[in-house]
């Protein structure tokens, strides 16, 4: 069903589709807009160019309204312990006025697909924070398990929970 409408609640359609140059500005106001972890321009263009098949925009009422960034990595296992190909989800947002409709959701299920399917990922991974009630919610419905707490990770000095799951 990938570039078709997903109806959720008869008030919410989106399209969840891969991301592209043009919509790096959205994405960065997004990102400032509804995160307090931003990043410089130039983060989002290395995500894309080399990720790109699993970088994703939720598009609602005609415009950008949320995006998930991934990249892959290769390293020891959350859940195998031993060297693996796994995904990292760098940042996904939403816009307020569109969260808890599914559009989270379905951005996390197309990046997970597509970093197993095109980048062969074993194994996905995320930080969260331990605060972040809704999203760890989320995570968990997806088959995402706390890991670890990672001490003082955002810079506001808020931990995080390191979660992960096979795929």
């Amino acid at each position: 069903m990938f570039g078709l409408p997903e109806i959720i609640d008869n008030k919410a359609e989106f399209t969840i589709r891969n991301a592209t140059h043009e919509d790096l500005p959205q994405i960065i106001k997004i990102n400032t807009e509804a995160l307090p972890e931003n990043y410089p321009e130039f983060f989002f263009v290395y995500h894309l160019e080399n990720w790109g098949k699993a970088f994703f925009v939720a598009e609602a009422d005609g415009r950008v309204v949320g995006y998930i960034m991934n990249r892959i990595e290769t390293g020891l296992g959350f859940i195998r312990k031993f060297i693996v190909k796994k995904g990292h989800v760098v940042s996904i947002a939403v816009l307020e006025g569109y969260r808890r409709k599914g559009i989270g959701e379905s951005l996390m299920k197309k990046g997970m697909d597509s970093m197993r399917d095109d980048y062969g990922a074993k194994e996905v991974y995320l930080e969260v924070r331990v605060s972040n009630e809704p999203a760890i919610r989320l995570y968990e419905k997806l088959g995402f398990k706390k890991v670890k707490v990672i001490e003082g990770y955002y810079s506001d000095g808020e931990n995080a929970y390191l979660m992960a799951a096979p795929l």
